[in-house]
């Protein structure tokens, strides 16, 4: 399998303090991947550095077969569907919901930058019709539910049909309806084998779309375990992770809950 995503030995330093210690991940193109950690674990600091967003302090970012440092990553970015929880912060309200969409292909933030023509259009229309908000498309961006905008986000994410999907708890804005709503797309991304590789990072167990096929643990910014969900993901490894005695089940339709046991 060709490797969408290598992280190698990866160190990140802040301050005086490693955020992230000797982390390793390989992602290969047909791959699902989860990240998991309490709050402070590095989850975020991880991807930012698979987005190349972020440079590490040590450690080697291979994407998409090119190497972090000896590529345009202005370029390569526009090759890696990326959706964080607060980017929808960066945008301006005014746009619309398909010109958010549009400006993925030359990963700015405004359409006035550059050009655009009608296949530019079609394709970021057909995104929003894949995240079931294409009759949003005229919308401004700034009167959407939180749920909405993070699915437009997501129509985003895959505008340029990206090599990798790097989602970084895209549902944390969310109530109980649209974090549901975003589950059920992702869950259909996952589940497409046509899809791009994805890394979906989260720290709640019940929002984990079907379809998931590996799993890293992060604690303090280390890699605590990794490999695949049948073998991986266990009460004892959550437990472990959140320093606190949990239930895990999988329920009827694939999704998990997870509670503490009361001692």
């Amino acid at each position: 399998m060709v490797c969408a995503l290598a992280l190698d030995n990866i160190t990140f330093n802040r301050d005086g303090r490693n955020i992230l210690d000797q982390v390793n991940l390989h992602v290969e193109s047909d791959q699902r991947w989860l990240i998991v950690g309490a709050n402070g674990s590095g989850k975020t600091s991880l991807v930012r550095i698979a987005a190349l967003y972020e440079h590490p302090t040590a450690g080697v970012v291979s994407v998409l077969g090119e190497t972090l440092g000896t590529t345009d990553v202005r370029t390569l970015r526009q090759r890696i569907g990326y959706v964080s929880a607060s980017f929808a912060s960066e945008l301006r309200p005014a746009l619309s919901a398909r010109d958010v969409v549009m400006t993925a292909k030359n990963a700015a933030l405004e359409t006035w930058w550059h050009d655009y023509d009608s296949s530019d259009r079609e394709q970021a229309q057909k995104c929003l019709d894949q995240m079931n908000v294409g009759g949003l498309w005229d919308r401004h961006f700034g009167t959407l539910s939180s749920g909405e905008q993070q699915r437009v986000l997501l129509a985003r994410s895959l505008m340029n049909e990206p090599g990798i999907v790097l989602l970084d708890e895209p549902s944390a804005r969310l109530d109980l309806a649209g974090r549901e709503q975003l589950v059920m797309v992702l869950q259909n991304l996952a589940c497409d084998a046509s899809s791009p590789p994805l890394v979906l990072v989260t720290h709640h167990v019940d929002e984990i779309p079907r379809g998931m096929t590996h799993v890293l643990f992060l604690k303090n910014g280390s890699v605590m375990t990794a490999g695949s969900m049948e073998e991986s993901f266990t009460a004892a490894n959550l437990s472990e992770c959140f320093e606190m005695k949990l239930e895990l089940v999988r329920r009827a339709d694939q999704r998990f809950s997870a509670w503490a046991t009361q001692t």
